[in-house]
């Protein structure tokens, strides 16, 4: 006899684990709910590590390697906690062509980190995007969840610095439009 959801316990005492069970629970612990209990893993806890793809795996008796699988494959989960900050920086066509290279150059120089890293002091990640779908404000990058338009490389040095707690006042009183 298999297992039951009940019989398997989460990786840890946190309370937030029981969110995770609630959806799993929504769906019956079946395998088709695998993205969306995913989803809410991150969500919940930030990232996904092994325990918990171990415990979703358990919990939702599909097999370990499929679980990896999709959370390796899907761009939006990371394996990594996040830092305290993100910066998410489009690289579609409409911002490669308005200066998205050079933008995403001119936080990895500031941060010292590559695209998909955190800073060892956790307090910024630079992540990429394919498309963020807001080609209008080309080139645009995402500052903790809220979307910034037509962003110069100064206007973007300048949060990134303001991030990593350094006094930069060569970026004040640049125009960035907000779009929330």
């Amino acid at each position: 006899m298999l297992p039951t959801a009940k019989t398997i316990s989460p990786p840890s005492d946190d309370k937030r684990w029981k969110i995770v069970d609630g959806m799993m629970r929504r769906h019956g612990h079946e395998p088709y709910a695998l993205i969306e209990v995913l989803h809410t893993v991150q969500e919940t806890f930030g990232f996904l590590n092994d325990d918990a793809l171990r415990y979703v795996a358990a919990s939702l008796k599909v097999p370990y390697s499929k679980v990896y699988g999709v959370a390796t494959f899907y761009h939006f989960f990371t394996m990594k906690p996040p830092g305290k900050h993100t910066c998410v920086v489009c690289t579609g066509t409409a911002c490669h062509i308005k200066g998205a290279p050079m933008l995403l150059n001119a936080v990895q120089e500031a941060a010292k980190i590559k695209a998909g890293e955190t800073t060892p002091d956790g307090s910024l990640s630079l992540l990429t995007a394919r498309c963020l779908g807001s080609c209008g404000l080309a080139p645009a990058v995402v500052f903790d969840g809220q979307v910034a338009g037509k962003i110069t490389t100064e206007g973007i040095k300048h949060r990134v610095l303001a991030y990593l707690g350094v006094d930069d006042h060569e970026g004040e009183g640049l125009a960035v439009e907000e779009h929330r």
